[in-house]
């Protein structure tokens, strides 16, 4: 009977931690009237805060489209200068609420599933992204262009600042030529 209650207690804690994965930061919530058809095709990747996944890319983009199960694929890239070679990772994505609220969870292991929040968004031309994972440690800025208007910059950094993000770590993407 002990072993059962151990094994049941494992269960139960990894099912929370991984649904513990699909919160979002108190100070975000996710944008509406959200329109999956606007968001799909190249992204880039203008600035992040850094995490081991992505740790030394630069050129980075992420190339959004509709799988057959009705969820998204999508196809992560970056080059790593250190080891001269460009890394690629495909994952899935599906919405948590309904498809009109920018709020999804993304896969890129198996059954494991993390957030993908839009707290911030172009409507109108959908040209530029503000994106947040589970807590304040995954912030990105995408945009459909590798270069924006520092003004954008400036209005993420204070945005994410105001929302509790550490934007003294965020990092801006190189996107210039190979060497």
């Amino acid at each position: 009977m002990k072993g059962f209650l151990t094994t049941k207690l494992l269960v139960l804690a990894s099912l929370f931690g991984l649904t513990a994965c699909l919160g979002m930061p108190n100070s975000v919530k996710p944008v509406t009237d959200f329109e999956l058809d606007n968001y799909l095709g190249t992204w880039y990747e203008v600035a992040r805060l850094d995490h081991s996944f992505e740790r030394g890319l630069s050129q980075v983009s992420a190339e959004y489209s509709l799988r057959d199960d009705g969820g998204v694929r999508v196809i992560n890239r970056g080059y790593s200068a250190e080891k001269g070679e460009w890394k690629e990772a495909e994952g899935k994505a599906y919405f948590v609420q309904d498809s009109q609220t920018g709020y999804l969870k993304v896969s890129f292991f198996g059954p494991f599933y993390g957030s993908y929040v839009v707290f911030e968004l172009d409507k109108e031309d959908y040209q530029y992204a503000f994106i947040s994972g589970p807590d304040t440690d995954y912030l990105w800025l995408l945009a459909r262009t590798p270069s924006v208007d520092p003004a954008l910059i400036e209005r993420f950094t204070t945005m994410a600042r105001d929302k509790g993000f550490d934007t003294s770590q965020l990092i801006l993407v190189e996107h210039g030529e190979i060497q």
